[in-house]
C-alpha cells in the first residue's frame, strides 16, 4: 500500500491481541517482506535489561540492514533505571548504522503519551512517538519539548504522531465501527478484555449509562469518518503537534474491515 512502517506492540494476557513478543513479531514480518520497516511499537523496556533488547533487536538488524526499527516505552511501569536503558539502547545499536538524516540514532524511538518522557529521546537522537489515541490531549507541548531538546543537543528530530482511526467508504460504516470498537474499549476499561464485538453483535448491545459515558469519553482520542474527513483531521493533528510522521491504527473485528480501512487511508496520504 505504500506504508513506510509497520510496528508490533506489546500486550500481556489479553484476548484483545496477539502481540505478547513483538521482536518475534517484527522477525516474522521482516521475514515475510522487502521493503517496509518493521519494529517493535513498543518493547515494555522495564520488564527487561537493555542488553537482552539489544542483542535481539542488533540481531536482526544484522539479518535485515536497515530495516529494523527498536521502538520502547514503559507503560504504567516504573523503572528507576530507564533513562540510563534508553541511552544505552541508543548507543550500541548506533554502531550498527550508519548516520541517518531520515532516521534517529540507533533507530531507537521512544513511545510516550503523558510528556514526561518527551525530551529523553530529544538530548539522545532517538526519535519520539507520541501516542494520541492514549491521551488525545497535551501532546502538542510534548512534542515542542521533545524537538527542543533534540535542536539544543545538536540532533535531528524525528516526531511520529500515533493516531487511532475509523473509516469506511461511508459515514454511517465508518460510525457502525466506530461503535464497535468503542464498546470493547468501554468494557476493557471496565474489566472485560475479550474480543473486539463485531458490529452486528454491537447493534444488539444494550449499554448502560456508565457505558455510554465512559464511551463519550474515549471517542475524544478517535478519529472517525470517511476516508477525506479522516485525512483532514489526520492532517490537521500533524501540523499542531509538528509530527514528521503519523503512524495510523484501528482495531476491528473483521480483518477485510481493517485492511479496507489502511487501503483507503493509503489513497488518502500516500503519493
Amino acid at each position: 500500500m505504500g506504508y513506510h512502517r509497520i510496528w508490533f506492540a506489546e500486550h500481556h494476557n489479553s484476548q484483545s491481541f496477539a502481540s505478547a513478543a513483538p521482536e518475534i513479531m517484527t522477525a516474522l514480518a521482516l521475514e515475510r517482506t522487502t521493503r517496509i520497516r518493521v519494529g517493535t511499537g513498543a518493547i515494555l523496556l522495564p520488564f527487561y535489561p537493555a542488553q537482552k533488547v539489544t542483542e535481539t533487536m542488533g540481531l536482526l538488524s544484522a539479518v535485515h540492514p536497515d530495516r529494523v526499527d527498536t521502538g520502547v516505552g514503559r507503560a504504567a511501569l516504573s523503572d528507576p533505571n530507564y533513562a540510563a536503558k534508553i541511552a544505552a539502547l541508543v548507543h550500541e545499536l548506533d554502531a550498527g548504522h550508519a548516520a541517518s538524516i531520515s532516521e534517529p540514532v540507533g533507530r531507537v524511538w521512544v513511545l510516550g503519551a503523558g510528556g514526561s518522557s518527551a525530551p529523553l529521546p530529544g538530548t539522545l537522537g532517538a526519535g519520539y512517538v507520541h501516542g494520541h489515541f492514549l491521551r488525545p490531549t497535551g501532546g502538542e507541548a510534548a512534542t515542542s519539548a521533545y524537538r527542543e531538546a533534540a535542536r539544543r543537543s545538536g540532533h535531528t528530530p524525528h516526531t511520529v504522531l500515533a493516531v487511532r482511526f475509523v473509516t469506511a467508504k461511508t459515514e454511517e460504516q465508518a460510525q457502525s465501527l466506530a461503535e464497535a470498537l468503542l464498546l470493547w474499549r468501554v468494557r476493557k476499561d471496565f474489566g472485560h478484555d475479550g474480543p473486539i464485538p463485531s458490529t452486528a453483535t454491537t447493534a444488539r448491545y444494550q449499554w448502560s449509562m456508565p457505558e455510554r459515558a465512559r464511551a463519550k469519553e474515549r471517542s475524544q482520542a478517535l478519529i472517525v469518518g470517511t476516508p477525506a474527513k479522516v485525512r483532514a483531521e489526520l492532517l490537521a493533528l500533524a501540523d499542531a503537534h509538528g509530527a514528521d510522521e503519523l503512524m495510523l491504527n484501528t482495531l476491528t473485528s473483521d480483518p477485510e474491515d481493517r485492511l479496507n480501512a489502511y487501503g483507503l487511508m493509503a489513497e488518502q496520504l500516500i503519493d
